[in-house]
């Protein structure tokens, strides 16, 4: 076979590409990378500054809530420090002792005839009260204009006042710093008001009031005194439901009709 017809039986074969005659060790180490130049120096660091910074400014600090005692004692003071029934609604809108003033959207002071010989005070506002900023509103007002016109009376007859001069927040029961924080004022809205005959509606006025552990169903219907050496004399007490109760519990009417019918008696005699 010449030159010739050798090659083509190559291509044929598939040997199409040319090899060196020197053959390639390819498990030979790889060359040595190049090297890496060295990162350039950094600049010096800035020398601190010798003066000190100036130091944070402190937080604003809130002031601490009243004391329960010296709120008491603050009511006190400016409770009889008023002289007239205007001197201490102004003494209870300006008093910060109490927290529900802050939640409350109006003071609930009083109602009626302050000069009427029969004072009724409940416990404290409702929603309804703290929109229109006067006692026993809505509804239970509707109920309490019943219950008077039963035995001849009006709101023009009588004084209506209230504990608790602000709603607490979801008519929940006013806490034991909240009553003794007001306590003070409504003593001293009834000595300055001077009732005949006082009617407490509610559990919390007539415990409070009265100075008693007893509930309001062992209290409602029972004839007590109330004594305060501002007042000239005792004045005669009853304590019963109070309406917003009533509205709860109408089946309650039967024995509030019967302390109606003992305040109309009681009026009588006066």
């Amino acid at each position: 076979m010449d030159d010739l017809a050798a090659l083509r039986w190559l291509v044929e074969a598939g040997a199409d590409e040319a090899i060196g005659e020197t053959p390639l060790d390819r498990f030979a180490a790889l060359p040595p990378p190049p090297p890496v130049a060295a990162p350039a120096a950094k600049a010096p660091a800035r020398t601190a500054s010798l003066v000190p910074p100036a130091p944070a400014a402190a937080p604003p600090t809130l002031a601490a809530p009243q004391p329960a005692a010296q709120a008491e004692l603050a009511a006190r003071a400016a409770a009889t420090a008023a002289r007239t029934l205007a001197e201490l609604q102004a003494a209870v809108a300006a008093f910060e002792g109490c927290a529900l003033k802050a939640t409350a959207t109006n003071l609930v002071f009083a109602d009626g005839n302050p000069a009427a010989p029969l004072m009724l005070m409940g416990d404290a506002p409702r929603a309804d009260d703290d929109r229109a900023g006067t006692p026993f509103a809505g509804d239970m007002g509707v109920l309490l204009d019943r219950m008077l016109a039963a035995i001849g009376r009006g709101r023009d007859s009588v004084y209506i006042a209230n504990l608790i001069p602000w709603r607490p927040p979801a008519d929940r029961q006013p806490t034991a710093a909240e009553i003794a924080a007001c306590l003070p004022f409504a003593r001293r809205h009834i000595a300055l008001a001077q009732p005949k005959m006082l009617v407490l509606f509610g559990e919390l006025a007539a415990r409070s009031l009265l100075g008693t552990g007893e509930g309001i169903i062992k209290l409602r219907g029972r004839w007590k005194s109330y004594e305060d050496p501002a007042l000239p004399a005792p004045i005669p007490v009853l304590a019963t439901y109070h309406p917003w109760y009533l509205l709860k519990q109408p089946l309650q009417k039967r024995d509030s009709w019967s302390d109606l019918l003992s305040i109309k008696q009681k009026i009588a005699e006066l």
